[in-house]
């Protein structure tokens, strides 16, 4: 049953991916009861057809009916065999992670921490971009791909302006704006290895860093609390996809929870935010709801998630993404 549904759907996605210039998309996410599995798929950057060299990352997670090790494992073993009967691909191109599974020591998940050393290396297109991608050693691979919609909306409409973008992780917002025409871009976040792999991103588009393309290795948070009492730039486009959760002993305010810090932090924003900007605010939080004092003030706010999901992500409440824009209080829908 498995094996089946990936073939058919990776039969109409591949079709679909031309169309959209991708070559790396979800193909299942739970499809079927009894297999609670996401997979992904992974295309050659180069290839015409998005299945050419392809890969795929498998996330597991635990059936409810398996209350032993031992029946797990077979479940495991089980799905393993009929995705690689339904993709067609060898076992040395499947990648099985375990949601859930890692923690930070403290029962944090260690999202960014490195989980293995085998460095399977890939380079995959989006909207005609290139991006570089770890497939094997993170829980997650380099490049989120929930947010395809509104990296290549913020890269649509990034000509002459400039742009932040906060908790950056590998830079994907950065390098749709540079190849939008942004004028400046100001990447910002707290990992060295990630800076450095937007970077490489950088380079694979034919951009670099230059005095108007500029990274910012802090902690977003203390960075923000910082400008915002004397912002030395302001910025048309604000991007912020903050992590749902953080406890990294990096922080030096302790915690960071979206659901109860959102408020302080989109006031920080607000400041480095242009006359008649706009913010690009994104979380994963299940249970996040937009607080009625969060909005600042001389801000309209509209929820985009219904466009902001795209089409081959099953679960439409992966994320749920708003715009602000200042100096449009009044109206209840910005552009």
């Amino acid at each position: 049953m498995l094996a089946d549904r990936l073939a058919n759907r990776m039969k109409h996605l591949r079709k679909w991916a031309r169309r959209q210039d991708i070559s790396c998309f979800r193909v299942y996410e739970r499809d079927i009861p009894d297999y609670p599995l996401i997979v992904d798929w992974y295309g050659d950057a180069d290839a015409d057809d998005p299945r050419t060299r392809g890969d795929a990352v498998v996330w597991m997670h635990r059936r409810k009916r398996d209350t032993t090790d031992a029946a797990d494992l077979d479940h495991r073993t089980r799905a393993t065999k009929e995705i690689l009967a339904g993709l067609e691909i060898p076992s040395d191109r499947l990648h099985v992670k375990h949601r859930g599974r890692q923690t930070d020591g403290e029962g944090g998940r260690a999202q960014y921490e490195r989980l293995a050393d085998r460095s399977v290396v890939k380079n995959v297109r989006e909207a005609g971009l290139r991006f570089e991608l770890n497939l094997s050693d993170y829980l997650d691979v380099g490049l989120f791909l929930d947010h395809r919609p509104t990296r290549v909306r913020v890269g649509a409409r990034a000509e002459s302006r400039s742009i932040l973008n906060l908790f950056a992780y590998t830079g994907a917002f950065s390098v749709h704006a540079r190849a939008g025409g942004a004028a400046r871009t100001t990447t910002v976040d707290m990992s060295r290895t990630y800076l450095d792999w937007y970077q490489r991103n950088l380079e694979l588009n034919n951009f670099s860093l230059d005095d108007r393309h500029t990274v910012v290795q802090a902690d977003c948070l203390e960075w923000l609390a910082q400008e915002a009492k004397s912002p030395t730039e302001r910025y048309d486009t604000v991007v912020c996809d903050p992590p749902t959760f953080s406890n990294s002993k990096r922080m030096k305010a302790g915690s960071f929870s979206i659901d109860r810090d959102h408020p302080q932090l989109l006031a920080n924003i607000a400041p480095l935010v242009a006359p008649g900007g706009e913010i690009f605010f994104s979380t994963n939080s299940r249970s996040f709801e937009l607080a009625s004092d969060a909005v600042p003030p001389d801000f309209g706010h509209h929820e985009i998630s219904h466009r902001s999901v795209p089409e081959d992500f099953r679960n439409r409440r992966i994320h749920r993404c708003w715009r602000l824009a200042q100096g449009w209080k009044e109206r209840s829908r910005p552009d």
